[in-house]
């Protein structure tokens, strides 16, 4: 499917009349933890691609398993307990890696395929990740995987930016010899591959910049570089993440090397059920309209008269919570005390508090858990992007839970913009011969510029803040409760 998806893309491209001999550079944007798995000889089906043909006819047997694992896939919890085990708990590997073991992460999946489906794992030559895997298909050999995406596989020593012998051994045999090298993200993979100059007249000497994960491309496309600045991301999965000169372990969160700053992090919060789940409440509740969905909400006061609520369409990765949806009400909830207060836990809400209880119940749990990270709070400011993030209703709401002004950017695909801005960073570095801040492509430029936020919504009155605050520290109660008797630790 991704093979064919590069086709069309380039097609479409072309038949726009697109000049692709102006293009100096590519970098992209792979969704984060899937993994390919290349047969045995598949490298010199790369190496010898047939410019008369498109991809989809040439890549028919190049790969030991067709279906390749993803983020949703959550049926790895063995593994991730071995892994965990084998280097001395979660903890140790969170130190090591910048994470507990997830299931969805790209290590725990590698060991599953190795005790369900040893032939596969034994005619595999090399795993890349999506990122890596595209970024191969444009130099025509195996791209490297890149140290920030690399870090989302509970594989690389996050510190020494190599792999770990230690959780490579846990995972599976022979493991190195299929992943190979690793790269700086900002660090040229290759130029462009015969195939495309013939094909499509690319310029011989377009250089391919090493391909990334969506949120660190997401990061470069918010121009995310201030410590105290958060981004908050309302896609497919939701999101919030920032920037740190530290690795702090946690056992919640992720850590990744910046993807555009050699020396720090990118610290990130991830939440399975996102636009999915939000669609579904408004499917059921709101006449399948967003235009009824927002009515709704506004028609709700806030705090919801203390009706809270939680929603797992999915296996959600925060908190570790199966499928299932949970209310609970605080009878005689005035938003100035929860002493004493007890939850009552109910079987339905009406639409308005049901619509409610979801997006408040999203929003404090992200505070929550990024405060409990060491995300800064109140934040500098909030830059919202994906799908959501045009919804000012769901804004204000942010700005009122968070207490902080939300900014927009004017293009929402945050994620594709930075995999172009990293493009010309990768192409300045390698043209400069050093690596180079990526700043330096638009300092002093951003405000006349399409990067530049917008605000949107400014910080809720703080009193309904602090008013939130009291709910959200509720919400934790019962959230933990939830985890000692459903939880899967």
């Amino acid at each position: 499917m991704w093979v064919e998806a590069l086709d069309l893309v380039l097609q479409r491209l072309k038949k726009s009349n697109l000049d692709f001999g102006k293009i100096a550079a590519i970098s992209g944007s792979g969704q984060q933890h899937g993994s390919v798995f290349w047969k045995n000889g598949s490298e010199a089906i790369l190496s010898t691609l047939d410019p008369k043909k498109p991809l989809l006819d040439q890549f028919g047997n190049a790969f030991s398993i067709n279906e390749s694992p993803i983020w949703m896939d959550s049926s790895t919890t063995e593994q991730c307990k071995d892994i965990e085990k084998a280097v001395g708990g979660p903890m140790e590997l969170s130190k090591l890696t910048g994470s507990r073991a997830h299931e969805r992460f790209t290590g725990p999946q590698i060991r599953r395929m190795y005790q369900t489906k040893p032939e596969v794992y034994d005619s595999t030559e090399r795993i890349s990740l999506v990122s890596s895997f595209m970024a191969s298909l444009l130099i025509g050999s195996y791209a490297s995987i890149d140290h920030t995406d690399g870090a989302g596989m509970n594989l690389m020593d996050i510190k020494q930016r190599a792999w770990s012998k230690n959780a490579l051994e846990a995972t599976a045999p022979g493991l190195e010899a299929k992943l190979g090298t690793l790269a700086p993200a900002h660090s040229v993979a290759g130029l462009i591959s015969p195939y495309f100059v013939e094909r499509y007249k690319f310029d011989k000497d377009c250089l391919i910049v090493h391909w990334s994960g969506d949120n660190p491309n997401s990061l470069a496309g918010l121009t995310l570089n201030t410590p105290g600045d958060l981004a908050i991301s309302l896609g497919t999965s939701d999101t919030v993440f920032g920037i740190t000169a530290e690795h702090n372990p946690s056992l919640e969160g992720h850590v990744f090397p910046n993807p555009v700053d050699t020396s720090g992090y990118m610290v990130m919060l991830c939440y399975k059920n996102g636009s999915l789940t939000r669609e579904d409440i408004r499917n059921r509740c709101a006449e399948k309209s967003w235009e009824v969905f927002n009515k709704l909400l506004q028609q709700t006061p806030p705090l919801n008269g203390g009706k809270l609520g939680f929603y797992y369409k999915e296996h959600e990765i925060l908190p570790p919570l199966p499928v299932g949806f949970h209310r609970y009400t605080l009878d005689g909830f005035k938003g100035d005390s929860v002493e004493g207060l007890k939850e009552r836990e109910v079987s339905e809400f009406d639409p308005p508090s049901e619509v409610r209880a979801l997006i408040e119940g999203q929003l404090l749990s992200m505070r929550a858990h990024a405060e409990r990270f060491g995300m800064p709070s109140p934040p500098k400011r909030i830059i919202a992007t994906g799908g959501a993030s045009a919804n000012t209703t769901i804004l204000s709401s942010i700005a009122s839970i968070f207490g902080s002004n939300v900014y927009t950017v004017q293009r929402p695909d945050s994620a594709s913009l930075g995999a172009a801005l990293r493009a010309a960073h990768g192409w300045l570095c390698n043209r400069k011969g050093s690596f180079l801040p990526i700043w330096f492509m638009y300092r002093d430029k951003l405000e006349k510029s399409s990067l530049n936020c917008k605000l949107a919504v400014t910080a809720g009155d703080q009193e309904l803040v602090a008013k939130y605050a009291l709910l959200m520290k509720k919400r934790v109660e019962i959230e933990n409760s939830l985890v000692q008797k459903l939880g899967r630790l």
